[in-house]
């Protein structure tokens, strides 16, 4: 059983690069601080470039050995950085994508974004543009290759307050953001907040909510889009940008 959150904070503040590769919503909840440095018990962790892998704390705590490279927190970054060159990652990125030319956290207009995926989702984004100023990009620099991009593709992007939304549902088949699918979007929660923007979803259906300012679907779903800028933002500025 894991120990109460914060148990072991001070600790493991010493390993920023571990914390940083350690993600809740891949272990079922628990939180590094609950975990003991001697737990033997295995965790799933993930690197700066994407790679999921295996460990435990002590094998991950005693990998660099003397070294603090990045990639020597990483088997496969080790690996592929061979006698101390730079890590390559194995993704191929999308020779399309101009997200290089971009600073992380800056949104631009991509064409390798899809189109809107429900008139659902696009009756959102015209009931939003009636009360704030959304912007005319549609991608999101990210600090890591999501799959084959340096890009993301939230649904609706307000740069001025820096908050991607997305809109969410089972689709036709019940098969869309559960599963598998809900764990891409974690993933791809996490590298928008890696660049310094925060994610509200509009979780539709039977969906739960998977962030801390996510809205299941129901009545007056704009509004409470924007009582969650409001806690996100602040009221004083999200009710600037008010139409």
């Amino acid at each position: 059983m894991p120990y109460p959150v914060g148990s072991y904070r001070e600790f493991w503040e010493t390993y920023p690069v571990l914390v940083n590769q350690f993600h809740p919503d891949l272990n079922n909840g628990i939180v590094l601080s609950q975990v003991p440095p001697a737990a033997d018990v295995w965790l799933l962790w993930q690197c700066d470039v994407g790679h999921l892998f295996v460990a435990t704390p002590s094998e991950q705590r005693l990998r660099p050995g003397g070294s603090r490279r990045r990639s020597t927190w990483c088997p496969d970054c080790s690996v592929l950085a061979g006698a101390g060159a730079p890590a390559k990652p194995r993704t191929t990125l999308c020779v399309k994508s101009i997200a290089e030319h971009y600073a992380v956290g800056e949104a631009f207009h991509s064409e390798c974004a899809p189109r809107p995926a429900s008139a659902a989702e696009d009756l959102l984004r015209q009931k939003l543009v009636t009360r704030l100023p959304l912007a005319h990009s549609n991608a999101l620099r990210v600090p890591r290759p999501f799959f084959t991009h340096l890009e993301v593709w939230p649904d609706i992007l307000l740069p001025d307050l820096r908050v991607a939304i997305e809109y969410d549902t089972t689709g036709r088949d019940g098969l869309e953001h559960v599963g598998k699918r809900e764990l891409v979007d974690n993933r791809k929660d996490r590298l928008v907040r890696a660049a310094n923007w925060e994610v509200v979803r509009v979780r539709m259906g039977k969906l739960k909510a998977i962030g801390p300012y996510d809205v299941e679907g129901g009545a007056r779903t704009v509004d409470r889009v924007l009582d969650r800028l409001r806690e996100i933002r602040g009221d004083l500025i999200v009710n600037a940008w008010l139409a």
